[in-house]
């Protein structure tokens, strides 16, 4: 009875074992595959961090942000989010007083034909074209940032579930060892007693 139930549990966690090994080795392409396009299509973008000189009057988070990446080229999801969040929010908040795309945009929208094609609305006119092209930028180099980090965490799970399908794979080994001690046992006869005169 042992030895079926040992056999039962060490068959179960073989054929878990081997989904964790099969996941593991699914999640392993995924952030592998994950990995290569964001590299390749941020590579494609052709886009350099700026320089230390051109980070130097930025406030002191958005330049330490910057700095490990100063100058180099820009194919990575942090540095792509370093890039949107302290480089170009930055400008784009200097450029516009912190107003954001959607009040700037609402502005012009209410100014008349007449103030729009005045000196200021023209000027507003392209402080919204700006902020409505950082506003792209922003938000296309944060999807590849957010990619990345899903393929930093399938790479985590990767390895969770690889060392995982490991262990599993001992204690099965070590289950189906046990059932068959088990058995054997089993099958042995049980010692007669003596029984001793007194």
């Amino acid at each position: 009875m042992r030895s079926a139930f040992d056999k039962l549990l060490s068959w179960t966690g073989l054929a878990l074992a081997v989904f964790l090994l099969a996941a593991g080795g699914l999640l392993t392409w995924a952030t592998t595959f994950i990995g290569d396009q964001v590299n390749d299509q941020l590579v494609m973008q052709d886009i350099t961090m700026p320089t230390e000189e051109a980070i130097a009057d930025l406030p002191d988070a958005d330049r330490e942000a910057l700095e490990e990446y100063a100058g180099s080229r820009l194919d990575t999801g942090p540095e792509a989010k370093a890039f949107a969040d302290h480089y170009i929010l930055v400008h784009m908040n200097a450029s516009s007083d912190g107003r954001t795309y959607e009040e700037v945009s609402g502005e012009f929208i209410q100014l008349s034909d007449e103030e729009k094609a005045s000196a200021e609305g023209q000027a507003l006119g392209q402080l919204r074209q700006s902020l409505f092209m950082g506003n792209t930028l922003r938000g296309l180099l944060l999807y590849g940032y957010a990619f990345a980090t899903i393929g930093t965490i399938a790479g985590i799970a990767a390895i969770v579930s690889f060392g995982a399908g490991a262990v599993l794979l001992v204690l099965v080994a070590l289950g189906f060892w046990h059932a068959r001690k088990a058995g054997q046992s089993a099958e042995r006869p049980a010692p007669q007693q003596v029984l001793q005169k007194a």
